[in-house]
């Protein structure tokens, strides 16, 4: 059975990326689609996903749009730490719905780990799990339209540190989603 902490936490982020005033082509929230191919992602990487993962992929761009990357100074610098900003605000907004449906401190903590990417960095199965779907996520949906604004030599730098943060069956899985670009 499915604890009803879950599926309250699940629909109120749902309900915060509903509001994105970003949309795709066929007219869903950015934010919406992100969560909905994370977590397709996570779930094909890891069949059995932990509730803390399904919260962290579903969570990982909370309300990302809040933020803009342009708030933040030019160069690596300011992108490092807008992304850093972005992490920890994720962290914090999923934490607070948690603990509005009934979850403790504990789980609030775990899922902190993995949108921080503190779980990945320490080596942790589910941390890469979410970390190879983030990457998939990128290839599928922006890498194109980088590929065409950004210097070669940029974009292979990118690639590289990409795949170096994949596990070989995600590395697998984007050898496949290559393919079907390059056939499209």
């Amino acid at each position: 059975m499915t604890d009803p902490r879950l599926a309250k936490t699940l629909a109120a982020i749902d309900a915060a990326n509903a509001v994105d005033p970003r949309r795709t082509a066929d007219g869903k929230p950015v934010e919406v689609d992100h969560s909905e191919r994370l977590t397709r992602w996570v779930e094909r990487l890891c069949p059995t996903p932990s509730d803390a993962l399904r919260i962290a992929a579903q969570g990982q761009h909370i309300e990302r749009w809040t933020s803009p990357r342009a708030a933040f100074p030019d160069g690596r610098a300011g992108y490092l730490r807008w992304r850093e900003e972005l992490k920890k605000f994720h962290a914090r907004r999923v934490g607070d719905i948690m603990r509005e449906a009934g979850y403790g401190a504990e789980a609030v903590a775990r899922v902190t780990e993995l949108i921080t990417k503190a779980a990945h960095r320490a080596g942790d199965a589910e941390g890469q799990a979410l970390e190879d779907g983030l990457c998939l996520v990128f290839l599928e949906t922006q890498y194109r339209d980088l590929a065409a604004k950004t210097p070669k030599e940029k974009m292979d730098d990118i690639v590289h540190k990409t795949l170096r943060k994949m596990s070989p069956i995600a590395k697998h899985h984007a050898a496949a989603l290559t393919s079907e670009q390059a056939c499209s």
